[in-house]
C-alpha cells in the first residue's frame, strides 16, 4: 500500500517564507523607485509640501489650543510657510543674478591662473593634450554656463513651484480635521499609525534643526568672508544656508565657489583663509555638531544618510538631495517601523543611541485604540503611547 507523500511543512502562522518576502519586497521597491523616477516632477514637490506642512503642525496645534479657530490657525501657518519659501526663492534668485554679473569680471584672472597651472604641469613633464584634458573641466566659460543655466532654470521649475504651493494649500485645509482619518488608520493598522506618527514628529524636528544650523552657518560665513575681503559674501552665505540641507557633502558644495573666487580676487593666501575658516567653522558645525543632533532627532546613521543622498538624488532628481533624509524616514516608517517582523532592519539603519531606545526592536502590541483630536483633546481611536513605546509626540 502506497503511503502518500506528507504535506510540506507550513511556515509559522501561515506566513510566506522570509526569504521570499525579502525578494518580493526588494522587487517591489525597484518598481516603486522606477515609478517615482518617472514622475519625479510630481512626487518630489508633493512630498516636499507634505513635509513642510507636517513641520508646521505643532505651531498649528498650539494656536488651536490657545483658542484660535482651526481654519484660521491652518491659514496662518500656511502663510508663514509661504513667506519662508518666498524669502528663500528671492535670496536664491538674487544670488544667482549677482553671480552672473560679477563672475565675468574675473575672466582675465582665471585665464592667468589656468596658464600658471598649465605651465606647472608642463614643467612636470605632462603633455599639452593631457593638460587640456585635465583642465578643460574647469574652463571659465563652462563655469559661467552653469551659472547662466541655473538662472534660466529658475523659470523652468515654475511648474514644480506652483505644484508645491497648491499641494501645501490643500494639505493645510485637510490638516484642520484629521481625527476621523487617524482613528480609522489606528483601528485598521495600529502599527502603521504609530510609525507614521513617529515619522511626522521626526521630519518636523529635522527641518527645524537643519534650518537653525543653516542660519548659524550662513551668518558666521558672511561675517568671516567680509573680514577676509571675499566678494559676494552674502551670496556665499545664501549658498551655505541652502547646501546645509544636503547631508554629508553640503560642506564641500558650499566651500568650493567662495574659495575659487577668493583665489581669483585675492590670491592663494585669501583662498587659504577661506578654506581654513570653512574647515574650522563649517566642518565643525555641519559635520560634527549638526549630525550628532540630527542623529538624535531622526536616528539614521551617517552612512545611511550618505547613501540615501545618492539614491534619492538619482531617483527624484536634484530635489532628492534636499529630501534624502525625509524620504528615507518615510520609507523606514512604512516598511520597517510598522512591521514587528522587520524591526531587525533597524540594526543596519539607525545609530547606536537610537538602537538602544526602548521600542526600536520590540514588536508592536495590539491595544484598544485612542486618538488625540486636532484641538488637543482625547478620544478613543488611536493607539496610545503605552502601546507604542517608541512613539514621540510633537
Amino acid at each position: 500500500m502506497a503511503v502518500p507523500n506528507p504535506e510540506p511543512p507550513a511556515t509559522a502562522a501561515g506566513r510566506v517564507p522570509s526569504t521570499l518576502t525579502l525578494v518580493l519586497t526588494l522587487a517591489g521597491l525597484v518598481v516603486v523607485a522606477a515609478g517615482m523616477h518617472a514622475a519625479q516632477s510630481i512626487v518630489a514637490p508633493a512630498f516636499f509640501a507634505l513635509t513642510l506642512v507636517v513641520a508646521g503642525r505643532p505651531v498649528q496645534r498650539r494656536l488651536v489650543r490657545l483658542g484660535m479657530h482651526r481654519m484660521l490657525a491652518a491659514l496662518l501657518v500656511l502663510l508663514a510657510l509661504y513667506l519662508v519659501l518666498a524669502v528663500l526663492a528671492f535670496a536664491l534668485g538674487w544670488s544667482i543674478a549677482q553671480l552672473s554679473t560679477t563672475l565675468p569680471q574675473y575672466g582675465p584672472e582665471f585665464e592667468g591662473l589656468y596658464q600658471t597651472v598649465a605651465d606647472w604641469l608642463t614643467s612636470l613633464g605632462v603633455q599639452v593634450a593631457d593638460i587640456d584634458q585635465l583642465l578643460g573641466v574647469v574652463d571659465f566659460n563652462s563655469i559661467l554656463g552653469v551659472v547662466r543655466r541655473a538662472a534660466s532654470g529658475l523659470s523652468a521649475v515654475g511648474a514644480q513651484v506652483a505644484l508645491l504651493v497648491v499641494v501645501m494649500f490643500f494639505l493645510a485645509l485637510d490638516s484642520t480635521d484629521t481625527t476621523s482619518r487617524r482613528a480609522l488608520l489606528a483601528r485598521a493598522r495600529p502599527g502603521l499609525s504609530a510609525a507614521l506618527s513617529g515619522f511626522f514628529v521626526a521630519v518636523g524636528r529635522y527641518w527645524i534643526v537643519a534650518t537653525v544650523f543653516g542660519l548659524i552657518v550662513a551668518a558666521v560665513d558672511v561675517v568671516a568672508l567680509y573680514v577676509i575681503g571675499v566678494p559676494l559674501a552674502v551670496t556665499w552665505g545664501v549658498l551655505a544656508f541652502v547646501t546645509n540641507y544636503i547631508p554629508n557633502i553640503g560642506f564641500v558644495l558650499g566651500l568650493v565657489p567662495p574659495a575659487l573666487v577668493a583665489l581669483l580676487d585675492g590670491g592663494v593666501s585669501s583662498m587659504l583663509w577661506v578654506v581654513a575658516v570653512y574647515s574650522v567653522i563649517n566642518f565643525t558645525i555641519q559635520s560634527i555638531i549638526q549630525p550628532k543632533i540630527t542623529g538624535d532627532v531622526v536616528g539614521l546613521s551617517p552612512t545611511v544618510t550618505f547613501f540615501s543622498l545618492v539614491f534619492w538624488a538619482l531617483v527624484v532628481g536634484p530635489l532628492g538631495a534636499l529630501l534624502a533624509v525625509p524620504l528615507t524616514l518615510f520609507f523606514k516608517a512604512v516598511l520597517v517601523d510598522a512591521h514587528p517582523d522587520a524591526r531587525w532592519v533597524d540594526a543596519f539603519l539607525v545609530t547606536a543611541a537610537a538602537a538602544e531606545k526602548p521600542g526600536v526592536a520590540e514588536p508592536v502590541a495590539a491595544a484598544e485604540p485612542t486618538v488625540v483630536t486636532d484641538d488637543g483633546g482625547a478620544a478613543s481611536a488611536e493607539p496610545g503611547p503605552e502601546s507604542f513605546p517608541d512613539r514621540q509626540e510633537g
